[in-house]
């Protein structure tokens, strides 16, 4: 039989971003938390994220920037605790930052920094954790949220679920949340995988051979656009641009991509008139990293001087570089998804304090919620302002 051990107000199942977030807050206005995680330590997917230096938070962060099937829901909480008042946080510890392009914040040192930050507010407040801990079953009986775990059970007045969802399962990323929200009657929007690299085949496998090979584009899918580097892998495409179009995309259609993002008007045209003894292949070199200017002039059948082509066949060419149709045929899954599109429904969560609408002192907060944001620290600023949110009120 499972040994009974003390109540506590508040029992938040998982010690990253989100789960920490909410136990500091909830343990400094006086609630007796504790934190489980079958993790041997806090923080693992922070540590990892920002090649090791943390994406902290995204300065232009609004609900704008989030996927969701309610697009309104995000606003409460990120209006109420915003990236100011986490890089207040960060630099109350001493930790310096710095901002790369597109409003993303970085430590100066390493992502260990936030997770030690998140620790020292915990202690600050009454937080017990229990690390290694891995969680057998959950129930809500008399009143009290019931958790068996590590051959313990815990009681809790409040539960958070702070699970996360199944991307980079190699870290132990499961689809925890998910089964026990439905569990407790929540309904689930389906996850797929989102910031997620795309594979191709078919006619399109020759682009593996460009593997390493990055340069500025326009990826569109819809009415939706990134702006940011692509890159060819040896499965098919990935970098920025790609992993932002990923959240957005769906399978079976195709994605756009505009190879020349800075060129505007009739280039080839102008460029055939300037220098029509230019060979095809050295112009498109120009805009496009050679390997890559080759394979799309070998596809677009054009080569020689470009005085001695055609202007419809320029046009159409540079046509279709602005607007050149990949067909994935799949992604990478969630092993190289940085996160997860669906999870818990907002329909059963209340935006202000992320409890659900049917169970009385249960919350999901974090990635596990139907609320995901795009590349460039906006997941992390849901992670800081659900985790609130919830801990103030759990």
């Amino acid at each position: 039989m499972a040994k009974i051990s003390k109540n506590y107000d508040l029992i938040v199942l998982g010690a990253g971003g989100a789960g920490l977030m909410c136990a500091a807050t909830a343990g400094q206005v006086g609630k007796s938390v504790l934190v489980i995680d079958h993790a041997d330590k806090p923080g693992k997917k922070i540590l990892i994220s920002g090649g090791g230096r943390c994406n902290f938070t995204n300065i232009g962060t609004t609900a704008r920037q989030f996927l969701s099937k309610n697009p309104h829901f995000a606003k409460s909480a990120l209006g109420r605790y915003q990236p100011q008042d986490f890089i207040d946080l960060v630099e109350r510890h001493n930790i310096t930052w710095h901002e790369k392009t597109l409003g993303q914040l970085f430590c100066d040192g390493s992502a260990q920094q936030i997770v030690d930050m998140l620790m020292v507010e915990c202690q600050s407040g009454d937080v017990t954790f229990a690390f290694g801990s891995a969680i057998s079953k959950v129930d809500k009986q008399d009143g009290l949220f019931q958790v068996e775990h590590g051959g313990q059970q815990s009681l809790g007045t409040s539960l958070v679920v702070a699970t996360g969802g199944p991307s980079i399962p190699k870290m132990g990323a499961t689809g925890f949340a998910y089964d026990l929200a439905r569990q407790f009657g929540l309904k689930v929007v389906e996850p797929r995988p989102a910031l997620v690299p795309f594979t191709l085949g078919g006619d399109e496998a020759l682009f593996k051979d460009l593997s390493g090979v990055a340069t500025e584009t326009i990826v569109k899918f819809g009415k939706t656009a990134f702006r940011e580097s692509s890159l060819f892998t040896h499965k098919g495409l990935s970098g920025p641009a790609i992993l932002q179009i990923s959240s957005y995309w769906k399978n079976g259609t195709p994605v756009a991509v505009d190879f020349l993002p800075t060129r505007t008007g009739d280039w080839f045209l102008a460029n055939k008139r300037k220098k029509p003894k230019m060979k095809f292949n050295a112009l498109l070199s120009s805009a496009l990293p050679e390997r890559l200017a080759e394979i799309l002039a070998d596809k677009l059948g054009l080569s020689g001087p470009i005085g001695d082509l055609g202007d419809k066949a320029l046009v159409a060419a540079e046509t279709r570089l602005h607007d050149w149709q990949f067909n994935p045929n799949g992604t990478e899954g969630f092993a190289k998804a940085e996160v997860t599109v669906g999870g818990v429904s907002t329909e059963e969560l209340s935006s202000k304090t992320m409890e659900s609408k049917k169970v009385a002192g249960l919350y999901f907060i974090g990635e596990c919620v139907d609320v995901t944001g795009w590349l460039g620290g906006y997941n992390f600023q849901w992670a800081w302002a659900s985790g609130v949110a919830a801990g103030e009120v759990a």
